[in-house]
């Protein structure tokens, strides 16, 4: 396990959802703060705000692509190369684990609910869950597919995110 991933699966056991986990990992490359970036993917932990849909791990790694790789240009162009990349780390990710869906993923494990309030987390609820292994696997494919690909909208350092208009 590298150094990322590892930062990953600290943060989902201080409590943070695996997109959040995931997502505040890349701080140091998005140019976001890794508060921006939990703030930003909270969201879309447990599925989606716990509806247990597409799995948390792979949205999160799904916004880091957005800030990576994305212009902002609504043209059909930049859709394609934005859904091109998601759907290649979605497909590596289905293929390690046999499905994209957080209440599959979490099914030989976890009673599967679908109310809001989150599950205590004790250590009964770290040792029972695949997330951490899920985490990681996104963080790898993410990690993977930034060497391959070096994006060209960000500096690493820069932390000048201001608001613009459309």
């Amino acid at each position: 396990m590298d150094q990322r991933q590892q930062k990953a699966q600290d943060l989902f056991f201080m409590g943070y959802n695996c997109s959040q986990s995931v997502a505040a990992a890349f701080d140091d490359i998005t140019g976001y703060s890794q508060l921006t970036l939990l703030r930003l993917s909270a969201s879309f932990g447990g599925g989606f705000g716990r509806l247990r849909e597409l799995c948390g791990a792979l949205s999160g790694a799904g916004l880091i692509l957005g800030i990576l790789y994305s212009s902002g240009d609504p043209s059909p162009e930049e859709k394609e190369g934005q859904y091109a990349r998601v759907q290649e780390i979605a497909k590596k990710f289905e293929k390690m684990h046999g499905t994209l869906i957080c209440r599959e993923l979490l099914a030989a494990k976890v009673a599967v609910t679908d109310h809001p309030t989150p599950d205590p987390r004790t250590p009964e609820y770290y040792q029972n869950r695949p997330c951490p292994q899920l985490i990681a696997d996104a963080v790898l494919l993410l990690e993977q597919y930034i060497a391959e690909h070096p994006p060209k909208n960000i500096s690493p350092k820069e932390n000048s995110h201001k608001e613009e208009s459309v």
